[in-house]
């Protein structure tokens, strides 16, 4: 693990590397974001069973706070001279068939993709390969009503919901598209083969982190964006929650439950949230592997959160998302399934992200009626007995082979629902979201 010094000095590496990106930023000064008092925090409650955050969790989160993705940058920048489609293509092309199928490649895309093929020596590929295996009952069967209510559960903080209202990305004209390409990088990377080298897991990751970039690289410089109180857009802290809220959930069960160890199953699964993590350009310090380092980390994030929700910000955020229509098509089934779905996401997002305080959810504009508790009980209910038969299936002897092969089916159809992912975000699309203030630019 690297000291808090190197992780400093990493942060501090951006303004040489990339100084027409961050050359303006201050990386000594701890951005208005970033709390460590208690109580103008996100989250106040201490993690569970004595777990107790260190002083070096919050060095580290005070320092990943500041840093964005020098690599995946420094390619997105070369959109000033090469365009914005061009860089999607050649991305596309090296994921698919190699560096050697980009004629001129620009030495930015070189170190990109160098960075995603030199997976570190902690990562255990069995046990990625086993964790992806295993997540397929999930997301064949729960990930399709769930994946809104996570989805909006991102926006409850003006401070890491900023970079996208402020490029207007997730308007209602995107907020569909934005979801389903959630859910297909999420689904993809469950299926055999697809975090390999050039599985289509390992392009989605790529996609993603470039997204990310162009969002963060077109935010700084948009004159409307305040270092002083955001900070760096999408800093690695931010893509904690999204990438590892699920182990993160287990990790608190078990800690409660008095457990220190991971089963192999749940093991493998953490495997799978960190390697993706890791494809996202997510340091190896973040990505513990222990029930105790994953409630650590998260709540030294969450703890020094500052509080601040934003109606203009993260309300029209959340009622974009809300209002979106995610299937296909107008179908009598889609639209049955819409009705369903939409219902399932607001008791979803009630329950497992605002400890079921219905009053606060209404204030953000998530009203959750008597009809969507009963839909979101059934469906859970469900859903719940649906997993339990395909685990139960799979291990049964000679089974196992053909309900993966239905798991595996179920999720290429949830993909092809879900539609082409793009994964990208055009610089002559960005706009503010209305009622967003204009922010100062880093100085």
């Amino acid at each position: 693990m690297p000291s808090i010094d190197q992780v400093r000095a990493r942060v501090l590496s951006q303004k040489t590397l990339l100084p027409a990106l961050y050359g303006g930023f201050d990386f000594d000064a701890l951005p208005e974001r970033f709390t460590e008092e208690a109580a103008q925090a996100v989250v106040q409650d201490r993690a569970p069973g004595g777990v107790a955050v260190t002083e070096d969790d919050l060095a580290r989160v005070r320092h990943y706070t500041m840093l964005g993705d020098v690599v995946a940058d420094a390619y997105a920048a070369r959109m000033r001279d090469l365009g914005f489609r061009p860089l999607v293509d050649m991305l596309v092309a090296a994921c698919d068939r190699g560096l050697e199928a980009v004629p001129d490649a620009p030495p930015e895309l070189a170190a990109f993709i160098a960075a995603m093929e030199a997976t570190p020596e902690w990562v255990d590929m069995d046990l990625v390969r086993e964790g992806a295996r295993l997540d397929l009952n999930a997301t064949a069967n729960l990930a399709p009503f769930a994946i809104r209510g996570a989805f909006i559960a991102t926006f409850l903080n003006k401070y890491s919901a900023l970079p996208m209202a402020i490029t207007g990305t997730l308007g209602h004209a995107t907020a569909a598209r934005r979801v389903n390409e959630t859910a297909t990088f999420f689904a993809c990377t469950t299926l055999p083969g697809a975090l390999e080298r050039h599985g289509e897991g390992f392009k989605a990751a790529a996609m993603v982190r470039l997204m990310h970039s162009m969002v963060r690289f077109n935010a700084i410089r948009s004159d409307r964006w305040d270092a002083a109180a955001y900070g760096v857009p999408i800093p690695q802290v931010d893509q904690m929650p999204a990438g590892l809220i699920p182990v993160f959930l287990t990790a608190f069960r078990l800690i409660r439950e008095g457990r220190r160890d991971f089963t192999r199953e749940e093991r493998a699964k953490v495997e799978l949230a960190r390697y993706r993590c890791f494809l996202l350009g997510l340091p190896e310090d973040l990505l513990a592997d222990t029930p105790e380092g994953i409630v650590r980390l998260m709540t030294a994030r969450n703890t020094t959160l500052r509080a601040g929700f934003d109606d203009a910000t993260c309300g029209a955020l959340i009622r974009a998302t809300l209002a979106a229509y995610l299937p296909p098509d107008r179908s009598l089934r889609h639209r049955l399934f819409d009705a369903v779905e939409r219902r399932f996401a607001r008791g979803f997002f009630l329950k497992h992200f605002l400890e079921g305080d219905a009053a606060r959810a209404a204030a953000m504009g998530v009203r959750v009626g008597r009809v969507d508790r009963l839909v979101f009980v059934v469906v859970a209910l469900w859903i719940a007995g649906r997993m339990a038969a395909f685990d139960l299936g799979r291990r049964v002897p000679g089974l196992r082979a053909p309900i993966e092969a239905r798991l595996v089916r179920r999720v290429r159809r949830l993909l092809a629902r879900y539609g082409h992912a793009e994964f990208t975000s055009d610089a002559t699309g960005y706009r503010p979201t209305a009622g967003t203030p204009l922010l100062r630019a880093a100085a």
